[in-house]
């Protein structure tokens, strides 16, 4: 790679990933100073093209950044009208009042929305302001300084072939370089991974820990739907299975959101997360539902579960890490979009300070110092203890233990203190031999559907003539080890069909890896108990093409 020559274009700010984190720095940025070059660099085909989360969204963090965001027209357009939480039973559910629940739970002024599209809005607020914007830019590698120091990106290199070396139609890409580098890739994004490990920042902080979430968007009947309505279940079909819950969100055209998450330090090797969220769909109030609905899309994607107790430190020289490159989602709540914002600001507003002050290629301290002492570490630090709980002590431990730690933690303290959390979820993975089998009903191809018919509706691809950017560190792991282990996994928690083992009469049983599939969750990289996977970035603009998200 090294004597690939590129050219190089200099910048006082380079952001990686257009979510809501990047975007948020490159406004802030420039509303302090117009005359700063930012550059802001997304993978997607566009920006809001890899954008997915449930989402109701806390305008905290909007009402922070850009205060006329309602006079310019953010697609905020659903406020939250009703907002109910049920226990399930197989065949019946059980409503738990809102009384009880602690204030912060409160949907009541937050707004249900398609993430996809307030990020291509937050991107049109950002080119007004001269953010130069390059969509369908991988950042492939980060480039280091004299002094080890964080000094920019690759971006935009195409035409590698499958092995690896460069095509008759190679473009090497460019270098962009920052007096600092702002990563906000998102789950277990490529670029941050290498920097957490190279500056050792998880040194001294409880591991991360994640779930996967999978969403639908359907168009049911008329006399059904409820705009502002927002649901929320727990219990069946996960059981003591595995730690999760469902969301269903009313947005307007007689849309919902229907989404199921599932923790990702599950036991059993045979869960099928992706099977229990289409088992799901057939619950009486569920299907009742959807019954006569059409599904229109579907996406999925890891969710950063650690919270307050796994943020990583947050900057090295040079580079500052944003949103859920660090994870600053509120578990219990389901939101993190206005935290992440609230990093982004936060992020620009120390790098502005350094600029001024001359400074480049340093430690932006002042940002970390904000992140875990002000609104961020404020909102993540009252509810540190629900998911801790939830993973030793079960589902009914983390409502009535969870909730009391948060009503206690709303008035300042907490008689917990702090819990850890255990191992990774890698770790957790439990040997195959040991758990029984789980047997999922086919789907009706009405109400549930097996992936690859799905995926078709994440409207993902990837070009066939590249790498694939799912890459094993030892070809022989996934038979010798995970297969005899572990019953091989990766068949059953990627939700999207990448994995497959395929057996033929007279051979031996072969890994595949159907990368195009790739809906980028990263849930293998997360999840592979032998962390064998590793998720690189492939070429610019491949992926998923999420509409409304």
């Amino acid at each position: 790679m090294a004597d690939i020559e590129r050219e190089a274009m200099e910048y006082d700010v380079v952001i990686v990933g257009g979510g809501p984190a990047g975007l948020s720095a490159a406004i802030r940025l420039k509303q302090l100073d117009p005359d700063l070059s930012v550059v802001l660099l997304e993978k997607g085909s566009e920006v809001g093209a890899h954008i997915l989360s449930g989402a109701v969204l806390d305008p905290s963090g909007l009402d922070a950044l850009i205060p006329d965001w309602k006079e310019k027209g953010a697609p905020l357009k659903v406020p939250v009208k009703e907002d109910n939480f049920y226990m399930l039973g197989e065949a019946g559910q059980i409503r738990i009042p809102n009384f009880p629940m602690p204030p912060l739970m409160n949907n009541h002024g937050n707004y249900i929305v398609s993430m996809a599209n307030v990020c291509r809005w937050m991107a049109e607020q950002a080119e007004g302001l001269g953010v130069e914007i390059f969509p369908g830019m991988s950042c492939s590698e980060v480039v280091y300084g004299e002094n080890g120091e964080v000094k920019g990106v690759v971006a935009g290199e195409f035409g590698r072939n499958p092995d690896g070396t460069p095509g008759d139609a190679y473009e090497p890409g460019m270098e962009l370089h920052g007096k600092y580098v702002f990563l906000s890739e998102g789950v277990r994004g490529s670029l941050s991974k290498e920097v957490i490990a190279k500056f050792d920042l998880s040194k001294g902080h409880c591991p991360q820990k994640f779930g996967i979430g999978m969403k639908e968007i359907w168009e049911i009947d008329p006399a059904k739907h409820r705009e502002g309505t927002v649901t929320h279940t727990m219990g069946w079909p996960l059981g003591g299975n595995a730690g999760g819950g469902s969301f269903i969100y009313h947005l307007d055209n007689n849309q919902v959101y229907v989404g199921f998450v599932v923790h990702l330090n599950y036991q059993n090797p045979h869960l099928f997360p992706y099977m229990e969220f289409q088992r799901f769909k057939h619950h009486p109030m569920v299907g009742e539902l959807l019954k006569g609905g059409k599904r229109v899309a579907y996406g999925a994607r890891a969710i950063s579960e650690g919270g307050y107790q796994s943020m990583p430190k947050m900057v090295a020289p040079g580079v500052a890490l944003l949103g859920c490159s660090v994870g600053m989602v509120n578990v219990p709540r389901i939101k993190g979009n206005h935290n992440a914002m609230l990093s982004g600001k936060a992020a620009a507003e120390a790098a502005y300070a350094a600029l001024q002050a001359g400074r480049a290629g340093d430690e932006l301290s002042d940002y970390e110092t904000e992140v875990r002492t002000g609104a961020i570490g404020k909102d993540l630090k009252k509810v540190r203890n629900v998911k801790p709980l939830w993973s030793k002590f079960g589902l009914l431990a983390s409502l009535v233990g969870g909730g009391l730690d948060m009503w206690t933690n709303t008035f300042g303290f907490s008689l917990m203190g702090t819990l850890k959390h255990g191992k990774n979820d890698a770790a957790a993975t439990g040997e195959a031999a040991k758990f029984k089998p789980i047997d999922y009903p086919k789907p009706d191809g009405k109400l549930s559907f097996d992936r690859l018919t799905n995926v078709a509706f994440s409207f993902t691809n990837h070009a066939e003539d590249q790498p694939a950017h799912l890459r094993l560190k030892d070809a022989a792991v996934p038979i010798s080890v995970n297969l005899a282990k572990y019953d091989e996994p990766a068949q059953r928690y990627c939700p999207a069909g990448v994995y497959e083992v395929v057996r033929e009469e007279g051979k031996d049983p072969r890994f595949v890896i159907n990368f195009q599939n790739c809906v980028h969750c990263k849930t293998c990289d997360i999840k592979d108990p032998s962390q064998n996977i590793t998720w690189v970035t492939p070429q610019g603009g491949d992926g998923p093409n999420y509409p409304n998200m």
